[in-house]
């Protein structure tokens, strides 16, 4: 089974579009890792076609709030439907188990002891200014915790975050979560 994490970065905020659907945002950076070549890549918004043949070939991507926010993002500017391929979106795990979301940063620190690089309008600030490097790096660090997360909740069944002053766990049963889903892609490229 071919695997991957992604996270997109936006050029703008739900503020900026009036309104509080993800695919009316405009993508700045999608960065992915690929468990099958076992390597990080990001794409700035012009090199989205590059990524097409990549999601292509994956048989489930894995997201933190992907299910909500990046999958639909991404089929703004795909032709195809990426709501098709499996996909195991962590925030939704939580949110079915525990009863409401938790941030990234939160499972990070209580899992896994680290910290996001910065946060969400820092991404936004980055490309308004023209530090890419800055943002890729911040947008590859999230998808790297990501995958840390996915990789302790297959290996242990549980993520851990701080509420208030208190550790919680909350168990996860990710025993499903590789089971195979034949999908009918509809796909942009000849193969």
């Amino acid at each position: 089974m071919r695997k991957v994490v992604l996270d997109i970065e936006t050029k703008n905020i739900f503020e900026d579009i009036g309104k509080a659907d993800p695919a009316l945002l405009d993508i700045s950076m999608v960065c992915i890792y690929d468990y099958a070549t076992n390597e990080y890549s990001s794409y700035i918004e012009k090199e989205l076609p590059q990524l097409w043949p990549v999601l292509e070939k994956t048989d489930m991507l894995i997201g933190y709030n992907s299910d909500h926010f990046d999958i639909p993002l991404l089929n703004k500017y795909y032709h195809g439907d990426f709501t098709r391929i499996k996909s195991i979106d962590l925030l939704k795990e939580i949110k079915h188990v525990l009863g409401r979301r938790i941030r990234l940063n939160a499972v990070a620190e209580g899992t896994l002891g680290v910290r996001k690089s910065g946060k969400g309008l820092d991404a936004i600030k980055w490309w308004n200014s023209g530090e890419i490097d800055k943002l890729r790096e911040y947008c590859l660090n999230d998808v790297k915790i990501t995958k840390d997360i996915y990789d302790f909740v297959r290996a242990h069944g549980f993520i851990r975050f701080k509420d208030v002053s208190e550790m919680k766990e909350v168990k996860l049963d990710a025993s499903e979560w590789e089971a195979e889903k034949n999908v009918s892609m509809t796909r942009s490229l000849p193969f």
